[in-house]
């Protein structure tokens, strides 16, 4: 399949940062693979569709989202009548901007292979709001921030730091483990998010990411206590209940593992400091 390159010039309207375009994808096959010299950010908005890579052939489905840094060939063709693409071109001098502000975030900064994961339909709700406000704005880098920023702040609370080129399955199930529904239900929660079997996500996890499901779900599960213990004066054993943890001698002993001191020492620690600080 024969590649092109489409600059910012051809795509974002004088004076403007970024643009949005919607698209209903016919099934017919692309007649070639293209590149651009700007970010390019999209979601399947409805229905699903195959994206083409230069080595390589992927379904997505409706939430998935994808972003391709400046050199990375694709294109996108649909499968069924109901194929519904959004996609977003964002100028070279804002993405310039960002890459010198932003903190570490994996599915921003992916170079090598387009970065994926999913927006269940809540967040993709809200997606969709934000990309409204945006069509009816004026396109400068004022909106343009305005767009993006709460989306990838969004993305690093639940960044997975898995590879690009992971299973989008994996990809989704770990996005959705940050949903107390998945994390409170432990690993064999997680496990039947993914509709894969319990050896199978573990090799993957195992591969993918050096940790087990368990240990996975855990790390969720202790980050969201410490947030817990920092704001309000719950009981410790209703702590460890929202995050799914009946035992309390087993929270404990988890947490303490994850953050090097007990809950109580953490609360101790960190309400103390931020309401009122040590002299």
């Amino acid at each position: 399949m024969t590649q092109r390159t489409l600059t910012h010039r051809d795509v974002l309207p004088p004076g403007t940062s970024i643009h949005l375009t919607r698209a209903l994808l016919t099934p017919a096959r692309p007649k070639a693979l293209h590149s651009h010299d700007f970010i390019e950010l999209f979601w399947v908005q409805n229905g699903s569709l195959r994206h083409h890579l230069p080595f390589s052939v992927e379904t997505l489905t409706e939430g998935a989202l994808v972003l391709l840094r400046p050199g990375q060939p694709h294109a996108l063709q649909g499968r069924g009548d109901t194929a519904l693409a959004v996609s977003i071109a964002i100028h070279p001098d804002l993405v310039q901007s960002l890459d010198a502000r932003l903190p570490p975030l994996a599915f921003w900064q992916a170079e090598h292979a387009p970065a994926r994961t999913h927006r269940d339909s809540r967040q993709l709700a809200t997606l969709n709001r934000a990309a409204g406000l945006l069509e009816r704005g004026p396109c400068d880098s004022l909106a343009a921030e305005a767009f993006l920023l709460p989306l990838l702040a969004d993305l690093a609370r639940t960044q997975t730091r898995l590879p690009p080129d992971a299973p989008l399955w994996l990809h989704h199930a770990c996005a959705l483990a940050h949903d107390p529904a998945i994390y409170c239900g432990g690993a064999a929660a997680l496990v039947a998010a993914t509709g894969q079997s319990h050896p199978h996500v573990s090799r993957s996890m195992r591969r993918w990411m050096g940790q087990s499901p368990t240990q996975y779900v855990n790390h969720i599960r202790m980050t969201q206590a410490a947030r817990t213990l920092t704001c309000d004066s719950e009981p410790m054993a209703e702590v460890a209940a929202a995050v799914g943890i009946a035992n309390l001698s087993h929270f404990h002993k988890l947490f303490r593992s994850h953050h090097g001191m007990t809950p109580l020492h953490y609360r101790q620690q960190f309400q103390r400091d931020v309401v009122q600080p040590s002299t």
